[in-house]
């Protein structure tokens, strides 16, 4: 379900923060969500026009994409999370998630505001519901953190940093070059999974794009289903549309567009 596909993933993406006796505490929790990560096959999408695309083959680090990134076959260290600059409320996550997808009709729809205040707690948002745009109803969520500079490897900055792919399950790196909307530039993080391997015909499948700007650690992820909701090899809802609501570019520029540059302000 939706609820536990966020759970799982906010575990990932907020460990590595977290102090060690707080991190002893909740192990066995992460493991068990990174887990079901890897059963889902999850994923995390990619560049338009104007982008500077470099592929990472293979699933190797791009060099030069980030100051500080390991070499293939390096040990990997967690990803360390900052406190966001100001709070966000979950409706702020959710309205930009609505302007996102304008004309769809919504249902489901939930939010969770970051706590800037909580040193231990607190550094997500996140908004999601699922959308019938006419071509069928999915699932669709966007998260916000924001992560500590130096950029390192972690996730949604390396495509060596996610579970093992299985046949048909991709995912590539590219940048955004500096500009007046992204001063410094950003990385594109993009990637495609399937629920279950093998892939059926009636495998939902997963798109998520990671946008990560390198002068300030924000971050924006967006996770869409072709599906109204994610979760592990059979118990993910069947498909309900063959594409998801978003393209690569247009998620891109979504993320990187008006409704969500507040949001990009406000965590980094």
């Amino acid at each position: 379900m939706p609820f536990e596909a966020d759970l799982a993933h906010a575990l990932d993406r907020t460990t590595g923060s977290l102090e060690p006796d707080l991190t002893a505490l909740v192990s066995g929790a992460v493991q068990r969500g990174r887990s079901r990560r890897r059963r889902r096959g999850a994923g995390v999408l990619a560049a338009g026009v104007g982008v500077c695309a470099v592929i990472a083959a293979g699933g190797a680090v791009i060099p030069g994409v980030l100051a500080g990134t390991h070499s293939a076959g390096s040990d990997m260290e967690p990803v360390a999370l900052a406190m966001p600059r100001s709070a966000i409320t979950g409706t702020q996550m959710v309205r930009a998630l609505e302007q996102t997808l304008p004309g769809g009709r919504f249902s489901q729809v939930t939010g969770q505001s970051n706590n800037p205040s909580d040193p231990s707690n607190g550094k997500v948002a996140n908004g999601e519901l699922v959308v019938d745009d006419g071509h069928g109803a999915a699932f669709v969520g966007v998260s916000a953190v924001r992560l500590k500079l130096p950029l390192r490897d972690g996730d949604g900055l390396s495509c060596e940093q996610t579970p093992a792919r299985a046949k048909g399950d991709t995912c590539t790196l590219s940048e955004l070059p500096n500009s007046a909307a992204i001063p410094g530039g950003a990385v594109v993080m993009s990637e495609r999974n399937a629920a279950e391997h093998p892939v059926r015909a009636d495998t939902a499948r997963r798109w998520t794009v990671t946008v990560t700007l390198k002068s300030t650690g924000a971050q924006l992820q967006m996770v869409q289903w072709n599906s109204t909701g994610g979760g592990s090899g059979s118990d993910t809802p069947k498909p309900t549309r063959a594409a998801p609501p978003l393209s690569e570019q247009q998620a891109v520029a979504a993320l990187t567009g008006a409704a969500w540059a507040p949001i990009l302000g406000a965590v980094g």
